[in-house]
């Protein structure tokens, strides 16, 4: 998908990369819809919807008024320091002498590019770098990746933002990735998951849909595993997958296969040599229980008993929680490939979607008037929107929610359950709607004239063609239904599609911009079902905290504002989820004792105010 970072047209949200820019990791800046729109009535999803703008904010203070927007930025102590109680005015020796500076290095792999972050013990981000990684698609639904090109990638962001720096002041590295599913031999060299037999493509990408048949003959067991992914099994989680390669490539994958590795789990055994799983991928991808391990039953019953004769050493019979330190740390040959030394701590890793909500749910954000301020964080939804959108809400108890993913122990936050929503492949709806317009070309010269992203452009088009009325309403004859890659929640229904009714044989540039707006609305609208679906089964959600290459976008926040009727907190720093991987390498060098602090998840301390004005 395009890079969404490059939508952010509105200076003061841009980032800067100079250090202690934010003054801390998780400095907030909220999005306040203090009421919802008269027109929107809690009776599930429907297809598009107007809802009024906001008007412009009032000063600083009193707080907002009723029907305003307004974007706060905080600056409060780093998310870091909040880990535990070591950062509490314990920085400075005796006599003034400061302590030497500890970093900590965060890997993200998404869906097309990896990217690293530099990140000190302060919590603030000092370097940043991303590069592209390989995508194929041999046929529809079949999407591979390979896993030496990830790697590589990997050490040429690591080795770009450690330039400059002392390594030996380099603490912890920590991993996050997609949910893809990495197949190796016995002895650790890919193997093809392709029936053109390329053994470079040894990745079934995390989207990749080829698995239908598996999957559906999976949720025909009904086995009790299921009720903790919603009921229905995703064709998008490990065990279709594999078996499909059972069933598909038995000679050239299946027969060979010494390891099978969730993607983030493979990061960290090419970085230590470790084979241990996070506790993150198998619970929340692979049937695994943070209370039970394995159900024997379960993989005997959906024709996978190969595991269960050889103790799971193929998927992982050693498990760990996230940000656990692996052996030795860093081995020399991965230390020479990442430009770092050996034996640096290596974090059990994350889901990058984990990763993100990790990075931004416990943010402080008191002094503010927002309706989470003093509720548990229980009443915070994370919502991790690239690619796709992954919608997180943790609880004390566990909580099934039809069609939602889970409830998962301890998967992104130690000792909370996590409940798991989801819309497959947002960002890319997005891309596929403008791309595929006929004034696509134009959008083109005329944003690349402007030197804008074409979605800073659209916004600013939406701006001037709607007149007096209100944004919203310019869709009021037009609708999208995004499910053009199936329902992940909470229909949890892979053979939906998608739909536009309202279509005119207008092809020109403000038609395009409209078919956008209704394509976001829709999106918006979807997680307001996944809302109310939650809400029904016992979740009490009140804020949402977004953030993700989608979350740069305004009028994406907007929306999303303005149509579940609650406010949107976003992180002043904007790559939240490279923060989640450095708390992983941070708690792995034994700097922090956990990603948990008393009992709650990381949360900030306040510090200074800054009110930045909307549009």
């Amino acid at each position: 998908m395009s890079d969404w970072a490059s939508t952010v047209s509105d200076p003061p949200l841009s980032p800067t990369w100079a250090p202690g820019a934010f003054a801390g990791a998780q400095a907030l800046r909220a999005h306040v819809r203090e009421e919802a729109s008269p027109t929107r009535e809690r009776t599930g999803l429907a297809l598009s919807s107007p809802f009024p703008q906001s008007l412009p904010p009032p000063p600083l203070p009193p707080p907002p008024a009723a029907g305003s927007l307004t974007r706060w930025a905080v600056a409060p102590e780093t998310l870091l320091s909040s880990l535990c109680p070591l950062l509490g005015g314990g920085t400075a020796m005796s006599g003034g002498e400061q302590k030497p500076k500890r970093y900590y290095v965060g890997v993200d792999v998404g869906t097309g590019s990896v990217r690293a972050a530099l990140v000190d013990q302060s919590g603030v981000l000092l370097a940043f770098a991303d590069h592209p990684i390989e995508k194929w698609e041999p046929q529809f639904n079949h999407h591979e990746q390979s896993s030496e090109d990830i790697w590589a990638a990997c050490c040429v962001v690591t080795k770009k933002v450690v330039q400059g720096i002392d390594l030996n002041q380099i603490r912890g590295l920590g991993f996050d990735a997609t949910c893809s599913l990495v197949v190796l031999d016995k002895q650790f060299h890919p193997l093809p998951v392709n029936h053109e037999g390329d053994s470079c493509r040894n990745v079934i990408m995390w989207l990749d849909h080829r698995a239908v048949s598996q999957v559906n003959r999976i949720n025909e067991t009904k086995h009790s595993v299921l009720q903790y992914v919603g009921g229905v099994m995703s064709v998008e989680m490990q065990a279709p997958k594999l078996l499909w390669l059972k069933e598909n490539l038995r000679e050239t994958c299946w027969d060979k296969a010494g390891h099978f590795f969730d993607l983030p789990d493979f990061l960290s055994w090419k970085a230590t040599g470790v084979t241990a799983r996070s506790l993150c991928s198998l619970v929340c991808k692979w049937t695994y229980s943070a209370e039970k391990g394995w159900d024997d039953s379960f993989w005997k019953m959906v024709g996978l008993e190969d595991f269960v004769a050889d103790n799971y050493s193929k998927i992982g019979n050693q498990v760990l929680p996230p940000g656990a330190s692996l052996g030795n740390g860093l081995t020399p040959e991965a230390a020479r490939d990442l430009g770092l030394l050996p034996g640096i701590a290596v974090a059990a890793s994350l889901i990058d979607a984990h990763a993100g909500g990790l990075g931004v749910i416990g943010a402080d954000v008191r002094g503010h008037g927002l309706v989470c301020e003093g509720q548990p964080v229980t009443s915070r939804l994370a919502v991790i929107c690239g690619t796709s959108s992954c919608h997180m809400g943790i609880s004390k108890d566990p909580i099934f929610v039809p069609g939602v993913w889970g409830p998962y122990f301890s998967a992104m936050v130690p000792g909370f359950w996590l409940n798991e929503g989801g819309q497959s492949v947002t960002g890319k709806l997005i891309d596929h709607m403008v791309q595929g317009h006929a004034a696509f070309p134009e959008l083109q010269a005329k944003a690349t004239a402007r030197c804008q992203s074409i979605y800073a452009y659209l916004n600013s088009h939406l701006d001037l063609i709607k007149k007096a009325q209100p944004v919203g309403f310019l869709t009021v004859d037009l609708h999208v239904w995004p499910d053009f890659h199936g329902n992940r929640s909470p229909l949890a229904d892979l053979t939906l599609k998608g739909m536009v009714t309202g279509l005119t044989l207008s092809q020109d540039l403000d038609d395009l911009a409209i078919l956008y707006l209704a394509t976001v609305q829709a999106i918006a609208l979807g997680t307001r079902f996944i809302i109310e679906a939650m809400e029904a089964a016992g979740h009490s959600i009140s804020t949402l905290f977004l953030c993700g290459g989608l979350s740069k976008n305004p009028l994406f926040v907007q929306m999303h504002a303005d149509i579940t009727g609650m406010p949107v907190v976003l992180s002043q720093e904007v790559e939240s989820v490279l923060v989640g991987a450095a708390i992983l390498g941070a708690c792995a060098s034994g700097d922090f004792a956990s990603v948990q602090n008393k009992g709650q998840p990381v949360c900030p301390r306040p510090g200074d105010q800054l009110q930045i004005q909307a549009r």
